[in-house]
């Protein structure tokens, strides 16, 4: 029985070993080489060797096409492998794709004559087109180098940018009897705003925290300040007691010494069990309250300078209690204030347009306000709402 069982093994390594079984082993490795090859290169890690020989292939294939009827096939087509080469190859390797095509020029001159005799020849302005779509390409290949960032990664990172300031505006869930709703609008249309919300509940749940910050600047230009101190003030948040976590803010803003370094912020902390809360500012416009009893809307200021200003400010609370049917509305300066209108006039505007809302409930209400206020400000807008059910 063992003998018979090491027969069929020496007969299996012998079939291993005939060319045909070879030849399908190295088959499968080159495959698994190139695959690997290929996911290394569009996730930015591996060589791009695999782009530039498809690129150097289509030199020739355009060169030949181009002789044989150049009426159809422009000279001035080989600024499309150039331009491809501009966004996938590093500087490099574009330079070897560059000189592929200067010979592939001279050879078309050579076989379709000098170019005063004929339309379809590869004239002086070809050559300029060619040369300039080079050098272009260059310049971007040069600053995805020094950017360390590859265009195939270029997208994802912001896609993932903006998620992350998201994820980490999502307000927690309030427990019955309760409503937030929060809505954010950059300026100009963008996806990425200066504006941004923290939250947390801290306390085993009993106290919700919430922190609305205006960085300054708006859309892309603040956009990369704002993830940073999102991330920095969401580790702060909680950690802190209330009355600590705006100097603590300030003191990072004025280690990060930036140029344009000052943010504004306002701090709510909520009892979710009495209702009654503080609030703390930084430079921030003042909330605003709806009492359900009277239904007027109150201002809720609370005094402190801009955060990143100077060292050693000092925040001082103003005090509230949220009733049954009563609501609190946050909101940054874009939401109501403007170049021909003043600051009490755009809370009134604000709080007009919130009027309309009170007989049939909040609900829904952030996002629309937002556009009926302010929706062709050319700057960064949030809305936060606060209701206790009544």
């Amino acid at each position: 029985m063992a003998l018979r069982r090491d027969r069929r093994a020496r007969g299996q390594r012998a079939a291993a070993e005939t060319f045909p079984a070879r030849m399908r082993m190295r088959a499968h490795r080159v495959r698994t080489a190139v695959r690997k090859s290929g996911v290394d290169y569009f996730r930015g890690d591996g060589s791009d060797w695999i782009a530039l020989v498809g690129l150097l292939l289509t030199v020739p294939l355009i060169a030949f096409a181009t002789i044989l009827n150049p009426v159809w096939c422009s000279p001035a087509v080989l600024v499309l492998p150039i331009v491809a080469g501009g966004l996938v190859l590093r500087p490099a390797s574009l330079l070897g794709l560059y000189a592929a095509a200067a010979a592939a020029l001279i050879v078309e001159s050579v076989e379709l004559g000098p170019y005063a005799e004929g339309a379809a020849r590869v004239t002086p302005g070809t050559v300029l087109t060619v040369a300039a779509c080079g050098f272009f390409g260059l310049l971007i290949a040069q600053f995805r180098s020094r950017v360390g960032v590859p265009w195939r990664r270029g997208g994802t990172m912001l896609f993932d940018l903006r998620e992350r300031i998201r994820t980490q505006s999502r307000l927690p869930k309030l427990p019955q009897g309760w409503h937030r709703e929060m809505a954010l609008r950059p300026a100009g249309g963008q996806s990425f705003s200066g504006d941004f919300v923290v939250a947390a509940r801290t306390h085993n749940g009993r106290t919700l925290e919430v922190v609305l910050t205006d960085v300054s600047g708006k859309g892309m230009d603040a956009a990369s300040r704002a993830l940073l101190l999102a991330g920095a003030f969401s580790g702060l948040l909680g950690s802190l007691p209330p009355h600590a976590f705006l100097p603590a803010a300030n003191g990072y803003l004025l280690r990060q010494d930036w140029d344009e370094g000052f943010a504004t912020s306002i701090h709510l902390v909520l009892d979710l069990e009495s209702g009654d809360y503080e609030l703390y500012s930084a430079g921030h416009p003042p909330g605003m309250q709806l009492s359900a009893g009277t239904g007027r809307w109150e201002e809720k200021a609370a005094e402190g300078p801009l955060l990143g200003v100077y060292d050693g400010a000092e925040f001082d609370a103003t005090k509230g209690t949220l009733r049954p049917g009563d609501v609190l509305m946050l909101f940054t300066d874009g939401l109501v204030e403007t170049s021909d209108r003043d600051i009490a006039e755009g809370i009134d505007r604000l709080t007009g347009e919130a009027d309309r809302y009170v007989q049939g409930g909040f609900h829904g209400a952030a996002w629309h306000l937002i556009e009926a206020v302010a929706k062709d400000v050319n700057d960064d807008r949030a809305l936060l709402l606060i209701c206790r059910d009544a």
